[in-house]
């Protein structure tokens, strides 16, 4: 970093001068003497949802190799309720001092949207350190559906409109794009919300609903198996668990294109230093063979990225939901 200091000429110039780059030397050996420092006593990790779900899997999984870079426990604590929005808003009044972590699913960015008060901005409250993980939604069928593309999809429902989806609730992202697709597509679905993707998954798999609109991760054994076909994922491109499946934009619905991510936050204003400790050591976790193979058994694809990047794909989702909840109307009951 170069910083030009503009003096007058008088007298006390020199003296200005000096004490500016004082200042500036000793702004910078405490911001890195903060960044060593921290932290020096137990992390609290906040995970907004139940225990055994993607999110939680990746968080200890990560936080399991903090503990040794740190030399500090990094306690992962489930708080779920409210789709996520009740521990995100625990974690948002949170101090800025490091020992507040919430990871979060991109439920952040649209929540604000479909429920009247979330406590938290998902902009304004935290400070974005980095994307974990990243899946698409897919679009899967009981084999008795008797379609094997998108087209035949569309085909099959324009003839008989009101075909039920399922997903693992309403306002998730399921459910955005079963009815982005139906929308884009000029069909009729009828969305059936469950209360999580397991019971939608295990009527899916007894046929008791022929489509559903799910997270990849717990689809993918089933269609390996052969016990689900796979017509569409959400993703700009092919996730690397599903090579052979479309993307919603291959298969002719233009424009479809949303992702399923998981991120780390810390509480807004929190120490510049802190943050880029933090990143640095969640990179290197997640380098880690062990961690991505258990990231890859979940179908998870890992990401890492930077904290300006991450802040970017925020601000991105955050306005695409905004837009979606208002021209599908989505609503969260």
């Amino acid at each position: 970093m170069f910083i030009t200091l503009r003096l007058g000429n008088d007298k006390q110039s020199p003296t200005l001068y000096m004490k500016a780059v004082c200042f500036l030397l000793l702004t910078g050996v405490a911001s890195c003497a903060l960044g060593q420092s921290w932290p020096s006593k137990p992390i609290r990790w906040i995970v907004p949802f139940a225990p055994g779900g993607s999110n939680d899997i990746t968080a200890r999984n990560v936080a399991e190799r903090l503990n040794a870079a740190f030399g500090q426990p990094v306690i992962v604590e489930n708080r779920p309720g409210a789709a996520g929005t009740i521990g995100v808003a625990l974690a948002a009044k949170g101090a800025p001092d490091g020992y507040t972590i919430v990871s979060s699913s991109d439920t952040i960015v649209a929540a604000p949207y479909l429920y009247s008060k979330v406590g938290f901005h998902p902009i304004k409250d935290f400070a974005p350190v980095t994307q974990l993980a990243r899946q698409p939604v897919v679009l899967a069928v009981h084999p008795s559906l008797g379609v094997h593309s998108v087209g035949e999809l569309v085909a099959l429902v324009k003839r008989k409109p009101g075909l039920g989806y399922a997903s693992s609730g309403s306002g998730t992202q399921q459910h955005f794009v079963g009815e982005w697709f139906a929308s884009l597509a000029g069909i009729k679905l009828t969305h059936v919300p469950y209360k999580g993707g397991g019971q939608a998954i295990t009527d899916l798999l007894g046929g008791q609903v022929q489509l559903a609109s799910l997270g990849a991760a717990p689809v993918v054994p089933h269609y390996k198996s052969g016990k689900l076909i796979l017509l569409a994922q959400s993703t700009g491109k092919r996730s690397p668990f599903l090579p052979d499946v479309p993307t919603y934009q291959e298969a002719g619905i233009k424009g479809l294109v949303l992702e399923q991510w998981q991120g780390v936050f810390l509480p807004a204003n929190t120490p510049a230093p802190i943050v880029t400790r933090l990143h640095t050591e969640i990179v290197k976790a997640l380098a880690n063979p062990r961690v991505r193979e258990r990231f890859a058994q979940n179908g998870l694809e890992v990401v890492g990225n930077t904290p300006e990047q991450f802040a970017a794909v925020l601000r991105a989702d955050y306005e695409k939901y905004g837009r979606l909840v208002r021209e599908l109307n989505i609503k969260s009951d």
